[in-house]
């Protein structure tokens, strides 16, 4: 059995899907991945082979586009995903597609030009039409003031989707003989799109339009040590607090390393300072922080007081299971969906907007640091699933009809 799996983002979209490569390969299917240049050196870790897509994803975040190039960008996105995953994906009995609306429109459209079966994937539900809650809206593309019907509001999410998405994604159909897509939101979505979230995390409350398979989170255990200055850090002192903003360019506020290093300090905790993609830095030389790159989060969670972060799906769900507690800072998309579930179950503080200053940020830690907190993050910990890699590489196999090769 052969699988590609094909995505275009930030580590966010890419480390589920090496989970799930690994559960794949460990069944015996072989596997290949298409996604952003940044992470071929994470497939080589795993041993997974890698076909590079599109432009540099964290340079592409670094340079911060405007909001009115993003149709010039979705095409050239989609015509990268036809030149690549065409090619990765032949021979292929099963695709498997997420990240960007135009990387899985792009991906879908191999898949049905070369007749295999393909299932969408998102790693949060508010992607996913539903009454309960309302769509995300794209950047210089508000929802009119005053709509609140969320049903209205989707359908206005739609005509959004097409006016940004459908003329390149049929421009590249077109040029491969494919009919065009009358809906590409719908066409993205799929008849029975997958949520790769932990239900008690993100709990999918089922609609009757939508056939939704939750199939929990898709990690898998981490085993890179920690470098060793790290380590070396951890154990001169007590659990350091973790800030880190993953993707996010931190355009908006230049000064966050410092609103961050003083509200740690305010409460008398070292911290650990992950640069990410935005270049987040020491703002000083004293020896009560260090700064890291990218390190082994399951490793790292574990050790530390709390984890002040953005709010991606990947990293909340990174500390829920280490039982960490969490502040979140949303910054844009998902993020405060994210934040309000720490709130709701109690393993964490939100942060009142994007851009905190020291007091408001130590007043969120403060929260997040009460012995409460921590005990019921340690309580959610031991409810967060760790088999949904294994149970979404079960439903492909299954889905295919293959028999694994026995021992």
């Amino acid at each position: 059995m052969r699988v590609v799996l094909s995505t275009y983002g930030s580590r966010g979209d890419v480390e589920p899907v090496v989970g799930l490569a690994v559960r794949l390969r460990a069944l015996g299917v072989e596997v290949r991945v298409c996604a952003p240049p940044d992470f071929s050196g994470r497939l080589a870790e795993v041993g997974v082979p890698m076909v590079p897509v599109g432009q540099s994803a964290s340079a592409l975040t670094r340079a911060a586009p405007a909001p009115s190039s993003l149709p010039q960008r979705a095409a050239e996105l989609i015509a990268r995903q036809f030149a690549a995953v065409t090619e990765a994906a032949e021979g292929c009995d099963v695709m498997v597609a997420t990240g960007m609306v135009p990387a899985v429109a792009g991906a879908r459209s191999v898949a049905e030009g070369l007749g295999i079966p393909a299932v969408s994937v998102t790693f949060q539900q508010l992607t996913l039409p539903s009454p309960r809650h309302r769509p995300l809206a794209y950047p210089g593309r508000p929802f009119p003031p005053g709509v609140t019907d969320n049903r209205v509001l989707w359908e206005l999410d739609a005509q959004s989707i097409d006016a940004l998405f459908g003329a390149a994604l049929n421009t590249s159909r077109a040029a491969v003989g494919l009919p065009p897509v009358d809906g590409v939101r719908d066409y993205v979505i799929g008849d029975r799109p997958w949520l790769a979230t932990d239900p008690v995390l993100d709990p999918w409350l089922p609609t009757p339009d939508l056939d939704v398979v939750q199939t929990g989170a898709w990690t898998v255990p981490d085993t890179r040590p920690l470098p060793a200055e790290l380590v070396a850090f951890l154990d001169a002192g007590p659990p350091p607090v973790y800030v880190g903003f993953g993707s996010m360019p931190l355009h908006a506020q230049d000064d966050i390393g410092q609103v961050a290093m003083e509200a740690v300090r305010a409460h008398g905790r070292r911290a650990v300072v992950s640069r990410g993609w935005g270049g987040l830095a020491l703002v000083d030389d004293r020896d009560d922080c260090l700064a890291v790159g990218e390190v082994n989060h399951q490793a790292l969670f574990s050790r530390v007081a709390a984890v002040v972060h953005h709010g991606g799906a990947g990293t909340t769900t990174a500390a829920a299971t280490a039982g960490a507690p969490q502040v979140v800072v949303p910054q844009a998309t998902d993020q405060p969906y994210w934040a309000g579930r720490v709130v709701d179950l109690g393993i964490g503080a939100a942060h009142d907007g994007p851009t905190p200053t020291a007091e408001s940020l130590s007043a969120a830690l403060g929260a997040a640091l009460e012995p409460g907190t921590r005990a019921r993050a340690s309580a959610v910990a031991g409810t967060v699933r760790t088999d949904g890699a294994a149970v979404a590489a079960a439903l492909l196999v299954d889905a295919v009809g293959w028999e694994r090769p026995s021992a």
